[in-house]
């Protein structure tokens, strides 16, 4: 039996990153205005309303409306909406959570994964690779049928190094039909394909219900977190509990996700192993982790001591050591919220040290 895995993405467009980039975009500016802002939003859309719930605590007071409009109108949903309705429901954050993270502890107990592989470029499993560079240039199209709701998914058989299956759900516009447009999917799905190597001989699924007219919070309702998968590593690499968006780095979901990710590429670049998977774990109100462990699935070139002891004498794991270690404080959170968390090379989780210290600021 061949082993497939696949793997999906998403656009901007879709409803559930929607909330995702409003949420990042709070997150954003209240950073740039106030780095000591405590942020856990999230935020649901269902036609033209959005709530925006959660604990801020921030000498910043966010223009909610204003980071809606602004995040709808990157997108290109704009001119879908006549008026958008916001509704906050937010309070500061709670005393008692406060009472750790002030302290510099975790403000939660939690299970972080970062995971790395060669056999991309991005360092990320290949389905997965190519299914987002495949929503890229898809969104970059700007085709006039085309509308920005969007989902890719890639089968990839590791047995033979095959794409079985390459599927494409894209909303359109009313007057437009399957055949309109199909032939310039099929095109960016072979163009994508080939620029990994791969074969593009594929099954080829273009809208299979045949209809993709009505779409994203017309069609579904969104909600901040719902898509894990898209945002880490394609479902093949595990992921932590909790969601990124939405979170200052205070919260280890977020800044422990990407340090296990900046682990596991830093042992893989350096030729440690082939595959990486790093665990961190939390205890809330504790600064060091209860747990750390690396899994290399088989493929290690050095003894497992070896990589433990790397990992021991290189990062500092408290949340206070990863946010100045990976400038966290200065990341645009906007740059994220779509498209996933890892792969993209501007990233200082993605970077080695000294580049990452020449475009954010050495901290010493």
């Amino acid at each position: 039996m061949s082993k497939i895995y696949t793997s999906e993405q998403v656009s901007c467009g879709h409803v559930d990153k929607i909330c995702d980039q409003i949420a990042d975009a709070i997150v954003t500016d209240c950073l740039q205005n106030d780095p000591t802002s405590r942020v856990a939003i999230e935020c649901l859309i269902k036609n033209n309303s959005v709530i925006i719930a959660g604990e801020l605590t921030s000498k910043h007071t966010p223009d909610y409306a204003s980071l809606v409009e602004q995040v709808l109108c990157r997108i290109g949903l704009d001119s879908f909406y006549d008026e958008v309705n916001v509704k906050g429901l937010i309070t500061t954050q709670s005393s008692d959570i406060a009472l750790g993270v002030d302290k510099g502890g975790a403000g939660d107990q939690g299970i972080m994964y970062g995971y790395a592989t060669n056999e991309t470029p991005e360092l990320l499993p290949i389905p997965f690779a190519v299914a987002t560079r495949f929503i890229d240039k898809l969104q970059n199209l700007r085709c006039p049928m085309l509308m920005p709701d969007a989902k890719a998914q890639v089968s990839f058989d590791y047995d033979s190094g095959r794409i079985t299956t390459f599927l494409c759900s894209v909303q359109h516009s009313a007057d437009a039909e399957i055949k309109d447009f199909a032939p310039i999917i099929e095109a960016l799905m072979t163009i994508t394909a080939s620029e990994y190597g791969l074969n593009t001989d594929f099954e080829k699924l273009i809208n299979p219900t045949g209809r993709f007219v009505i779409g994203g919070s017309m069609a579904d309702c969104g909600v901040t977190g719902r898509k894990l998968a898209c945002d880490t590593y394609g479902g093949i690499g595990r992921i932590g509990g909790g969601a990124l968006s939405g979170k200052d780095p205070t919260k280890v979901d977020r800044s422990a996700a990407y340090m296990a990710r900046k682990i596991a590429v830093d042992l893989v670049t350096a030729g440690y192993a082939d595959k990486c998977e790093v665990q961190i774990a939390y205890a809330i109100g504790k600064a060091e982790p209860v747990s750390v462990v690396a899994e290399t699935f088989g493929t290690a070139h050095v003894c497992p001591d070896c990589i433990s002891k790397y990992i021991k004498a290189n990062y500092d794991l408290t949340p206070s050591g990863i946010i100045n270690y990976l400038h966290l404080l200065d990341v645009d959170y906007n740059t994220v919220s779509s498209g996933g968390h890892f792969g993209k090379d501007w990233l200082p989780w993605e970077m080695d040290d000294e580049d990452a210290d020449e475009l954010y600021g050495s901290e010493e």
